[in-house]
C-alpha cells in the first residue's frame, strides 16, 4: 500500500519551450524554491531540483533554446541546466559591492562570437557568457541611496538602460555601452514627493511609477538618453474607484493596468506621456506578461472571474478592441481566485495563431487552459502542507440485496477467467484492460469503508493556502478538498493563516449516524494576539459546516480528554492574556467542564525570554461577565533562564494518543524498574546564546547544550544534564519514560544521538508481582503530580552520521514489539532504527543475563543498516515531518511524511508474518488447490486401476 506523489509548490515564474523539435515542456520555478521542466501534454515532472531554503530563485529563462537559466540567492548564483535532462551545465557566483534587487536579462547581444547573459545584482551590472558563465565585463552601481528598479536593452541597439530611484525622490537614468559595460550617459530628475513601490516597464524608454501617497501617477520616458516626466492625478482616471492604488507589473508595451479595492484600470500611454482609460472592469482581473507571436507584434491575456467561470481573453498589445481569443472554462470554486497566468502561442493547422494558458490558483494549483478546456491539471498545494490528522472512513453497512450478490459473484468470476486467460498467455488488449479496470475498481485498499486492520484512512491536510485536502491512505487520491472560507482574505481578514488541525467529532457509539469532523484553527495575522478563526468540516464530506471569527486571539489551543454526549472533543483556547475560553459553547460542555476544572493545567514557553510558566484555572472571566465560557487563569510556577548562558530551541512532549502497554520493566536480574510515566512531561533543550546560529559558527569552549525533563504540573525539574561542547539545531522526542534527542558535537566534530530514560524509584519497593499482573497495584496506587515522586534517570550518548530534519516514534494499539524511532534524514529519506540501539543500559561486555534479555554490545556509533529505510530508495524532497498512526493490526503502524513530495506505507518492525500481503494471489491459490484435489483424485483411479491389474496376473 505504499504510494509516493511528487509537487514542485506555488508557480511564480514560467517559461514555455515549444521548438518543433523534441518534446513540449514548460519551465516552472516555485516559492518552495524548485526549478522543474512539465510536459507540457500531461502537467508531469520531467526534471526537478530543489535548491536550500536559503536560495531562493530570482529570476528564470531559457537561452538558445536548449539551455535554462536560473538566478538565485539575492542575485549571488547563476546557473546553467541542460534542458532535455536537468544537468547543471555551469555555475557563476556573482559578487559586488552592496546588497540589491536582482534581474536577469537574456539579449541577443553576442560579444566576440559570445552569447552574453545580463545580470544586476548586488549593485552590480554583469556581462556574462552563455558557453561558460565566465563575467565578461562589469559596472559597479555603488551610491548608497541607489536603488535600480529596472534593466532595458532596447530592441537591435547596442546599448542598455539602467533605470532606478535615489532617496527615493529621484529618478536616475545610466546608458551603459552592452560591448564592453562603459558609461555612455546618466542623467536624473527629481521630484518634489516620493516614489511609492517599483517602476513599471510600458516600453523599451519609458516606465511609469505611483507617488508614496498613491495620488499621483508619474510617467517618465528616456527616450535618446534624455528624462522628460508628465504627472497624473489618480483621480483623473480613478472617479469612481476609492482605495489605495496599486500599479499591476506586465511587460505589455504601451499599456499598464492599475488595480484598486473596487476595480481594475487599464491604461495606454500615448505620444509624450499621454495616458488614457481603454478599459474599466469591476470583476478580479489577472494579466500575463507580453508574448511576441510575429516580429513586432504582441500579446498578452487577461483572466477574470464571473461567478463559477473563468474568462480567458487574448488580445494583441497595438489594439485593445480586437481579441485574439475569447473563450470561458468552467472552474472549481474550490481553487479560489486566479493568482497568475502564463500564455504560449502555437499555430494551428489554417496557419492562425492558436494560445494556450497555464494559470496559478488561490489553492496553490496549476492547470494549462487550451481550446476552452482543462488539458490538465496539479495540485501543487500539497507541497506546502502545514499540519495533518487522521479520520476514520464510514463502517460498512450491513445488508446487501440478492441481485447486488449476483453481479459481485458474476464479477469476481469474470475477473478470474481474465487473470487466468493472462496467466496462460491467451488475453487480448482488451482482456488486459478489463482486468485492470476491474482490479481498481474492486482493490481493498481503495475502498471508502473501514477495514478489520485499520490500514483504509483518510489523512487530512490543512496546506499553507488555506485548503483543507482528505487523502485515501490505500492509493493516495483525492477524496475531497476545500477552500476554507475562514481563512479566505476579507475586509474583516486581511492576513488569514492556517495553524492547526484538531479532531473535533469522533463518533464510536454513533459511527453509523454521526460523521466525523476537523477542527481548523486559524488566526488573521502572523503575530499571536492576532484575532483568532475556527473552522468545522465534516471528515466525509469536506462541507465547512460551521465557521467563527473570534473575538479573542488564539495563542494556544489544548484539547481536553473529554468529550460530550454528541462525543465532541472538548477544547481550550488560550489568547495572549492567558484567558482560557472553552469550545463547544454548550451547556453540557460547561458542566463536563466545571467538574474537572480543578484538574486543567497547562504551561507556556516565552523562546524569546528564555521562561516557562504553569498555569491553573482561576475564575470566570472578570471583565467579560456575558461570556459564561471564558475563564480567568493563574500563575502556578515559573522557570527563568539566565538569558547570557541559555537560549531555548527545542521541547518535545509526549502525543496524546499514545499507549503504554506496560507500567513496569523487567530486567536481567529478575528485578522490576518502574516507568516514570506522565503525560505531564516536557523535554526542554537550551543553548549558549552564541552558539544559536549555524554549526560551527563557534568554537567548543563557547558553545554548550543543556536539556532539561520538567513536570509542567509543579514546574518541578526532575533531570538536568549539560552536554559540553555541543551545538543544535536538536531534533527530539518523547515517548514513555525516555527521550531521544539529536545535536552536533563540535569537540567530535559528529552529530550525536543521546537517550535518558527516567524510572521511578518511589515504587521500587513495592514489587508484588501479582498485583502487578491482576492489576490491583495499578488501580490502588495513587497517580498525581503533586506525589513527589524519587526519580532515577539513565542516558547514553551515540555518534550518528546523519544530519536529521525529523525524529518520531512508532504507535501501535497493541502489541510487543519494541519501539522503532522513525528518522528524516538529510538526504530526504525515513530510516527505521531499534530503540534497542538506544537503550542506556547497552555496555562493551554485557553478561549472558542481558545478552538474553536482548541488551546490544556497546559501539560508538549507531548502525544504518540500507534494508532500514522504509523509503526504500525513495526521497521524500524538502521533507518537513512524519506522522505516525497506529493500525489495528498488532505491532502494526502507519507511516505519512510530508514535504514537497508526499510518501505514504505500512511498517511492521516484526514483519506481518500472521497476515497475507494484499497483492496475494488468491486466483493463483485456487487454480492450485483445484489441481492439486484432481491430481490426487486422478492419481487415486490410476493406483486402483494398477492394483486391480496386478491382483488379475
Amino acid at each position: 500500500m505504499d504510494w509516493h506523489q511528487q509537487y514542485i509548490g506555488k508557480v511564480k515564474q514560467a517559461v514555455f519551450h515549444t521548438h518543433k523539435t523534441g518534446r513540449k515542456r514548460v519551465v516552472a520555478s516555485t516559492e518552495q524554491n524548485v526549478i522543474a521542466t512539465l510536459d507540457l501534454r500531461s502537467g508531469e515532472i520531467f526534471w526537478r531540483h530543489v535548491l536550500g531554503p536559503n536560495d531562493v530563485v530570482d529570476g528564470i529563462d531559457i537561452a538558445l533554446g536548449k539551455y535554462v537559466i536560473t538566478l538565485s540567492s539575492g542575485g549571488s548564483i547563476l546557473r546553467t541546466w541542460n534542458l532535455p535532462d536537468g544537468q547543471m551545465v555551469w555555475e557563476s557566483s556573482l559578487h559586488g559591492p552592496k546588497h540589491s534587487k536582482s534581474l536577469l536579462l537574456t539579449t541577443n547581444l553576442i560579444i566576440e562570437k559570445d552569447n552574453v547573459f545580463i545580470v544586476f545584482s548586488n549593485g552590480r551590472l554583469n556581462a556574462v557568457s552563455c558557453i561558460n558563465g565566465e563575467v565578461l565585463w562589469k559596472k559597479d552601481f555603488e551610491e548608497e541611496s541607489l536603488e535600480v528598479q529596472q534593466v532595458i536593452q532596447p530592441p537591435g541597439s547596442g546599448f542598455i538602460y539602467v533605470v532606478g530611484f535615489a532617496a527615493s525622490s529621484q529618478f536616475e537614468m545610466y546608458r551603459i555601452n552592452a560591448k564592453n559595460g562603459e558609461l555612455l550617459k546618466h542623467e536624473s530628475t527629481a521630484f518634489s514627493g516620493r516614489f511609492s513601490g517599483e517602476l513599471s516597464l510600458v516600453s523599451s524608454e519609458t516606465v511609469v511609477a505611483l507617488d508614496s501617497t498613491g495620488s499621483i501617477l508619474l510617467t517618465i520616458s528616456f527616450h535618446n538618453g534624455k528624462i522628460s516626466s508628465q504627472q497624473t492625478p489618480v483621480s483623473n482616471l480613478l472617479e469612481d474607484s476609492p482605495g489605495l492604488a496599486v500599479i499591476i507589473h506586465s511587460s505589455v508595451t504601451g499599456i499598464f493596468a492599475i488595480k484598486t479595492d473596487a476595480a481594475t484600470i487599464f491604461i495606454r500611454v500615448i505620444g509624450e506621456g499621454k495616458l488614457e482609460v481603454v478599459e474599466k472592469t469591476n470583476h478580479e482581473t489577472v494579466v500575463s506578461d507580453a508574448l511576441s507571436i510575429s516580429e513586432g507584434q504582441q500579446a498578452f491575456a487577461l483572466v477574470q472571474h464571473a461567478g463559477s467561470n473563468i474568462h480567458l481573453t487574448v488580445k494583441p498589445a497595438h489594439d485593445w478592441d480586437s481579441n485574439l481569443l475569447k473563450e470561458s472554462i468552467k472552474m472549481d470554486r474550490q481553487r479560489g481566485f486566479v493568482h497568475k497566468v502564463f500564455i504560449n502561442n502555437y499555430i494551428r493547422t489554417d496557419r492562425s495563431h492558436g494560445f494556450r494558458a497555464l494559470i496559478v490558483m488561490e489553492d496553490h494549483s496549476l492547470l494549462l487552459l487550451q481550446q476552452g478546456a482543462i488539458v490538465w491539471s496539479r495540485e501543487d498545494g500539497l507541497a506546502s502542507i502545514i499540519d495533518v490528522t487522521t479520520s476514520e472512513l464510514p463502517v460498512e453497512k450491513a445488508g446487501v440485496s440478492v441481485a447486488k450478490v449476483e453481479l459481485n459473484l458474476f464479477e469476481w468470476l469474470k475477473g478470474h477467467v481474465l487473470k487466468l486467460k493472462g496467466t496462460l498467455m491467451l488475453a487480448t488488449p482488451e482482456d488486459i484492460a478489463a482486468v485492470q479496470y476491474m482490479r481498481l475498481k474492486s482493490s481493498e485498499k481503495s475502498k471508502m469503508t473501514r477495514d478489520h486492520n485499520g490500514f483504509r484512512k483518510l489523512l487530512i491536510a490543512l496546506t499553507r493556502a488555506g485548503k483543507l485536502f482528505a487523502l485515501h491512505t490505500g492509493d493516495g487520491r483525492i477524496v475531497w478538498s476545500h477552500l476554507l472560507q475562514s481563512l479566505h482574505k476579507s475586509e474583516s481578514c486581511r492576513q488569514p493563516i492556517g495553524l492547526n488541525l484538531y479532531q473535533w467529532q469522533v463518533p464510536h457509539h454513533h459511527a453509523l449516524d454521526e460523521n466525523p469532523s476537523v477542527l481548523v484553527v486559524g488566526r488573521c495575522g502572523p503575530s499571536s494576539d492576532a484575532l483568532g478563526v475556527l473552522s468545522l468540516v465534516d471528515s466525509y464530506t469536506g462541507k465547512e459546516f460551521s465557521s467563527f471569527s473570534l473575538v479573542h486571539s488564539v495563542a494556544q489551543v489544548i484539547p481536553l480528554p473529554y468529550t460530550d454526549s454528541t462525543e465532541q472533543r472538548l477544547h481550550l483556547l488560550i489568547d495572549a492574556d492567558k484567558h482560557a475560553h472553552l469550545y463547544p459553547k454548550t451547556p453540557e460542555a460547561i458542566d463536563i467542564f466545571q467538574s474537572e476544572f480543578s484538574n486543567v493545567y497547562w504551561y507556556s514557553v516565552d523562546d524569546d525570554n528564555g521562561i516557562i510558566k504553569g498555569y491553573a484555572l482561576k475564575s470566570k472571566c472578570s471583565g467579560n461577565v456575558a461570556d459564561e465560557f471564558c475563564f480567568d487563569s493563574r500563575e502556578l510556577w515559573s522557570i527563568v533562564l539566565p538569558s547570557e548562558s541559555e537560549k531555548i530551541i527545542t521541547t518535545a512532549t509526549r502525543k496524546l494518543n499514545e499507549a503504554v502497554h506496560t507500567q513496569a520493566k523487567l530486567i536481567a536480574d529478575q528485578d522490576v524498574m518502574y516507568k516514570y510515566i506522565s503525560s505531564n512531561l516536557l523535554f526542554l533543550a537550551t543553548v549558549a546564546p552564541k552558539a544559536s546560529g549555524d554549526i560551527g559558527s563557534v568554537t567548543p569552549e563557547e558553545s554548550w547544550l543543556v536539556v532539561y525533563l520538567i513536570d509542567t504540573v509543579t514546574g518541578r525539574v526532575l533531570h538536568r544534564m549539560t552536554h559540553h561542547g555541543s551545538q543544535g539545531p536538536v531534533q527530539a522526542v518523547l515517548s514513555e519514560n525516555w527521550v531521544v534527542y539529536h545535536y552536533f558535537n563540535l569537540r567530535a566534530h559528529r552529530y550525536e544521538m543521546s537517550v535518558i530514560e527516567i524510572y521511578d524509584q518511589s515504587r521500587a519497593d513495592n514489587k508484588d508481582v501479582w498485583k502487578l499482573v491482576v492489576g490491583d497495584h495499578n488501580l490502588t496506587s495513587p497517580v498525581s503530580s503533586y506525589s513527589r515522586a524519587e526519580v532515577i534517570t539513565k542516558s547514553q550518548s551515540y555518534f550518528f552520521t546523519h544530519s536529521l530534519k525529523a525524529i518520531v516514534v512508532t504507535l501501535t494499539v497493541k502489541g510487543i514489539t519494541s519501539k522503532q524511532l522513525l528518522i528524516g534524514t538529510i538526504g530526504d529519506q525515513v530510516l527505521a532504527l531499534d530503540k534497542r540501539f538506544l537503550d542506556p543500559r547497552r555496555s562493551v561486555n554485557p553478561p549472558q543475563a542481558e545478552r538474553e534479555e536482548g541488551i546490544i554490545p556497546l559501539t560508538d556509533s549507531l548502525p544504518i543498516i540500507p534494508q532500514s529505510y522504509i523509503t526504500h530508495s525513495l526521497r521524500v524532497e524538502g521533507l518537513q515531518s512524519i506522522i505516525t498512526v497506529a493500525a489495528k493490526l498488532e505491532s502494526t503502524t502507519l507511516v505519512f511524511a510530508h514535504g514537497l513530495d508526499l510518501f505514504f506505507t505500512h511498517y511492521a518492525p516484526s514483519r506481518t508474518y500472521d497476515s497475507l500481503t494484499e497483492d496475494f494471489s488468491y486466483a493463483l491459490l485456487l487454480i492450485t488447490i483445484v489441481v492439486l484435489v484432481a491430481a490426487i483424485f486422478v492419481t487415486w483411479i490410476l493406483s486402483q486401476r494398477k492394483e486391480l491389474q496386478d491382483r488379475w496376473r
